[in-house]
């Protein structure tokens, strides 16, 4: 049976997999690519050193080899809306922790399970203020130090006023968040009594700090964005929101009015197709389709991990791909481009392309297709930094049959079922 639980990284006698991110060189041997090309590909420094045909490098160490017969090689997924301090909450049972201690052992679970997945580069959201103040930020901000090396992990701080009589303590924790560690500034300008001056708020910290935005929000009052997107132009280094499921509630020439307002704002836009974050009643998707053709830079990602918004989220970025296939009618090129380079770009993070000079955040897949691998997605690589920091093995194996002996069907087992 597929057994989809991250694994550890592999552990080949005298590999260079097992050191330091920077040291030595790894080969991935036998890759095949989008277009169709085999290739070999040489990583040393935490990048991509040489890419060649399948054969034709060699790695400085023997061991330091990795076999990619039979996988698909593509740039690695980035998850850019996460929630660490009530990931795996749901798994809990009753009232949810905010133990400092509780939330750094989920925020580092989710973490590892996401990269797993494939994603060597998480946005978390973390709540402050309230009667937890900053203690949920310090555990997160634990959590990324513990998985130095594994993954990269960035915090959002998201208060919960910043307007009216209470909104000078939001304020004011808004600020100590930042300059506690928390890199994005955030929030929920919905849920506040002036969302026009909550964001005013966290734009203004924004720009003290040098800090790009991440905002939640429905996005169903079209006046409203269109404040917004006229206050968050030229803001740099960058304003994103998200899920924005309320836009496609609107008429159409609204909503496409709304989208070339955010476009020509350079506002991205990240939309959560498996689920979102919120209430159950709100859980409609971004137009995707209309947000790319108004020219938006779009991004998918996972939303709640398994916690009382979503007790079955998965996390995984290439089941977003998936349903942005299946259910919206991307491309599969397209589909993957918003869990991999656009959510990267959203990030702020360098472009990868698997060719030789670009960072070697890598992913492997199963397949020879990315459709066909976008399926299942069973069997993953992960390289980040330029060695393997995790690898999902999954076997499935059918009782033998004259049938399947005949038309030479795939049998990834060998051994006789019980």
């Amino acid at each position: 049976m597929p057994d989809s639980r991250p694994q550890p990284p592999p552990r080949p006698p005298s590999s260079s997999t097992s050191g330091p991110a920077e040291s030595g060189s790894l080969l991935l041997c036998g890759a095949r690519l989008t277009d169709g090309r085999t290739v070999d590909v040489r990583l040393s420094g935490g990048r991509i050193e040489a890419v060649g045909t399948a054969g034709s490098l060699t790695a400085g160490d023997p061991h330091a080899r990795v076999d990619l017969n039979g996988y698909l090689l593509l740039p690695a997924p980035a998850e850019p809306h996460a929630h660490a301090d009530t990931a795996l909450s749901a798994d809990d049972g009753g009232p949810v922790s905010y133990e400092s201690r509780d939330i750094q052992r989920r925020a580092t679970e989710a973490a590892l399970l996401q990269l797993g997945h494939g994603a060597t580069f998480v946005r978390a959201h973390v709540r402050v203020g309230d009667v937890q103040g900053l203690d949920a930020l310090g555990a997160v901000l634990q959590a990324r130090r513990a998985l130095r090396g594994l993954a990269e992990l960035t915090t959002v701080a998201v208060p919960r006023v910043l307007t009216g009589a209470a909104g000078a303590d939001g304020l004011a924790m808004l600020r100590d968040a930042v300059k506690m560690g928390a890199s994005v500034v955030g929030g929920c300008p919905d849920l506040d009594p002036d969302p026009t001056g909550y964001a005013e708020a966290v734009l203004e910290v924004a720009a003290e700090h040098g800090c790009p935005v991440d905002l939640h929000t429905d996005a169903a009052d079209p006046a409203r964005l269109a404040r917004f997107a006229a206050m968050a132009g030229g803001l740099r280094p960058g304003v994103t929101l998200s899920p924005c499921g309320g836009l496609g509630r609107l008429p159409a020439e609204v909503a496409s009015r709304t989208a070339d307002q955010l476009a020509a704002a350079g506002v991205r836009v990240v939309c959560l197709p498996q689920g979102g974050c919120g209430s159950a009643e709100r859980r409609s998707t971004a137009p995707v389709r209309l947000l790319r053709a108004a020219g938006v830079r779009l991004a998918a990602g996972s939303g709640a991990l398994r916690d009382v918004s979503n007790p079955v989220g998965r996390g995984d970025p290439l089941e977003a791909a998936y349903l942005l296939a299946s259910r919206h009618g991307l491309r599969p090129e397209d589909a993957y481009d918003a869990v991999s380079a656009s959510a990267r770009a959203v990030l702020g993070l360098p472009e990868v392309r698997v060719e030789a000079g670009f960072p070697a955040e890598l992913l492997a897949v199963r397949g020879d297709r990315l459709a066909g691998a976008l399926a299942p997605a069973y069997s993953r690589i992960v390289v980040h930094r330029g060695r393997v920091v995790a690898r999902t093995s999954a076997v499935r194996e059918y009782c033998g049959s004259v049938a399947s002996a005949e038309l030479g069907l795939p049998r990834q087992g060998r051994g006789v079922l019980p």
